[in-house]
């Protein structure tokens, strides 16, 4: 049993070796690859990928999983746990021939850079064809593994999201639409604006100089990460000593890279956090994308947008924007909570962002069941962000082509965002019971909330599934009541 465990580990170990190489070139490309290297990169990913994938699909793979799965009982929890995952991993994609998994792997390291001149040259058309290939290999990918195609999205959200499917999200967006519609059009009747006031020109290096005094602030170890800047905010770990995130600068608008920059430091104080047992391990990751974005959005809009943390955070750093002083704690939260239905999802208020995630829901819904031509996104995108939203885009850079998701292959990731938020509250519900969550901000004493969530959610990576986290954490399963009542009873107090 133990050179079945050793050989067992020396295989996880190149895995995750395979893994971290893909990951820095993923973070080369998307951060300062010139555009003259895009091909080459691309052409490394695919063949990485194919490596990964013929490591995970081999005989001497699935060998040593049985053999070991014949003593089950004789293993440690996390060796189990291992196997579980990876058995689920093989059943996925061992049905999808190899040349196609690296086809796939190439075309979606050129799609971001493919996506990122469409955007910037506002040219839908450029990147439809690219787009149409990445939804067509994601569709043709859940049939080779049997299923129908009415049930294709289904699968595709229950791989981000074990449990997750289209009629649990219908049911979410529809009580959205019950109840957060009607809010927002009561607040535009009653239209104030706040936001005047904290919008001020500041340079770039300033910008920078404070996204990194906020992550300290709030927990994020710059001795294991680093923030860069890239077209798209995100993260990405190599393991939990080398977590990398990225933010934005807009010059007018400082407050827009303050909160990309708390968003992806959510992120990383996640993955730094996750146990060290774990570190060589394929649970050394975040159980699901939906708990990923609880800490994400956690970290973003419950801490972020409070009033308690800026009053801890004016107090307290050492850096900060000298506009900041002309300005009352009042006028900051009011101003970084004015509801604005936005174009732009990374910059939509707190009370319109999950309605922003209902209209891509719906778009790839509609896609895959093939009601939705992708020559016919853009006018379907105005339509639905016109019908939930009241705003139409004047161009398609700031509409159907604002987001890189589509581009990585992401398809079904973006319910992720909106059962983060209704996760994030649930959780906040159960923090409050322990912790006394607003002294805790105005002191600046941030380190008692990682603390909790480290203790709570972070160690265990993915150890628990999403739904054992949120039993253990929060008592029940997904619950959207609490969000909807957090939403109503904030921006109702806002808006008087």
């Amino acid at each position: 049993m133990k050179e079945k465990i050793e050989k067992f580990k020396k295989m996880i170990k190149e895995k995750k070796m395979i893994d971290s190489m893909l990951a820095l070139l993923q973070w080369d490309l998307e951060t300062q690859a010139p555009k003259g290297g895009y091909k080459l990169l691309s052409e490394m990913i695919g063949e990485l990928s194919l490596k990964s994938y013929n490591l995970t699909t081999s005989q001497s793979f699935f060998e040593i999983l049985s053999d070991l799965k014949k003593d089950i009982d004789m293993l440690d929890e996390v060796t189990k746990k291992e196997i579980e995952l990876l058995e689920e991993e093989i059943e996925k994609i061992k049905v999808i021939p190899s040349e196609e998994y690296k086809m796939y792997s190439e075309l979606t390291a050129k799609a971001q850079g493919i996506w990122e001149v469409a955007r910037e040259k506002n040219d839908f058309e450029s990147f439809a064809p690219v787009l149409e290939q990445i939804f067509n290999f994601n569709r043709k990918f859940i049939e080779y593994r049997g299923v129908k195609l009415e049930d294709i999205y289904s699968v595709i959200l229950n791989d981000y999201e074990k449990g997750m499917s289209v009629e649990k999200l219908d049911f979410f967006f529809d009580e959205l639409k019950k109840e957060i519609v009607p809010l927002l059009k009561e607040i535009n009747k009653n239209k104030r604006e706040f936001q005047d006031k904290i919008k001020f020109q500041v340079a770039e290096c300033d910008q920078e100089n404070f996204s990194k005094e906020i992550l300290k602030y709030i927990g994020f170890d710059l001795e294991r990460g680093i923030i860069s800047k890239s077209a798209h905010p995100f993260t990405l770990t190599v393991n939990r000593d080398d977590v990398r995130l990225t933010t934005r600068y807009i010059k007018e608008l400082p407050f827009s890279s303050v909160f990309s920059t708390i968003h992806e430091g959510g992120h990383g104080i996640y993955e730094q956090n996750i146990d060290e047992s774990l570190k060589d391990t394929i649970l050394a990751d975040g159980a699901s994308m939906g708990i990923h974005e609880s800490q994400s959005r956690f970290y973003e809009n419950i801490i972020g947008r409070s009033k308690e943390f800026w009053y801890g955070l004016l107090e307290k750093s050492k850096f900060k924007y000298k506009e900041l002083d002309r300005l009352s704690l009042d006028e900051i939260y009011k101003g970084i909570n004015e509801v604005s239905p936005s174009l732009i999802r990374v910059e939509a208020d707190e009370l319109t962002y999950s309605l922003h995630i209902m209209v891509r829901y719906e778009i790839e819904k509609g896609i895959l069941s093939g009601e939705y031509m992708i020559k016919d996104l853009p006018q379907i995108w105005n339509e639905k962000m016109y019908e939930y939203l009241g705003v139409v885009p004047k161009n398609d850079s700031e509409g159907v082509l604002q987001d890189v998701h589509w581009s990585c292959g992401l398809i079904g990731y973006f319910p992720s965002y909106a059962l983060g938020n209704v996760y994030s509250l649930q959780i906040l519900n159960a923090m409050k019971k322990e912790i006394n969550v607003q002294g805790a901000l105005e002191r600046g004493e941030l380190k008692k909330i990682k603390s909790w969530l480290e203790e709570k959610i972070h160690r265990y990576g993915k150890l628990k599934t999403p739904k054992e986290i949120m039993l253990s954490v929060t008592g029940e399963e997904l619950n959207p009541a609490y969000y909807i009542d957090y939403l109503k009873e904030k921006y109702r107090e806002i808006y008087n």
